[in-house]
């Protein structure tokens, strides 16, 4: 069947053009993170709020087995009920910026991801994280949109098909994990 080839095609081609050196440089600032005790803070939408969660689970749960010392990653749209609160009161806009005011402290790191590199909550979230001195390191496709231009570092998978970009994050976000305990088990942590 064409359409699974080309679908296979595409993705391999869109991993191939990533950059390693920024994909080291995700590993490093997870690392830092771990080492200095900060927390890294996930949102996203849809898709991306998907990946984000899965990843935390990934970041928390097999960082400490692996080491004894936790990572402490949340994603920001996990807890329903106050993205819900948010959202309703405030609108869906504001739903990730409150948090990161609540939780962002200097020298932590924000990823955020957006398919489009447009959501007005993933952009809020990350102006926010700016203000209170979080690295902002962001996850966009298409053209890279806004999220290229205000993120400290944008990895931008350039494509125009929303499941291939999302395809292409998680499998960044796995790599970043993958590569963090890898660093972890070299230096004996």
């Amino acid at each position: 069947m064409p359409l699974i080839r080309d679908y296979l095609d595409d993705v391999k081609r869109l991993l191939d053009a990533l950059d390693a050196g920024q994909l080291e440089s995700l590993i490093e600032h997870l690392e830092r993170r771990w080492r200095d005790g900060k927390r890294v803070m996930l949102v996203g939408n849809g898709g991306s709020a998907s990946s984000a969660s899965h990843i935390v689970n990934d970041l928390q749960k097999c960082v400490f087995l692996e080491t004894g010392k936790a990572l402490k990653a949340m994603c920001l749209a996990d807890c329903q009920p106050l993205v819900l609160a948010w959202a309703n009161d405030e609108g869906y806009e504001n739903v990730f910026a409150p948090q990161v005011e609540c939780w962002g402290e200097p020298g932590d790191l924000l990823i955020a991801i957006s398919g489009s590199g447009n959501s007005p909550n993933v952009l809020k979230s990350v102006e926010k994280a700016r203000e209170r001195g979080v690295f902002t390191f962001g996850l966009s496709g298409f053209a890279g949109g806004k999220l290229a231009q205000m993120a400290d570092v944008t990895i931008v998978v350039p494509s125009d098909s929303m499941q291939r970009i999302e395809d292409v994050h998680l499998i960044i976000l796995h790599l970043a994990f993958v590569g963090l305990l890898d660093r972890l088990r070299t230096a004996g942590a």
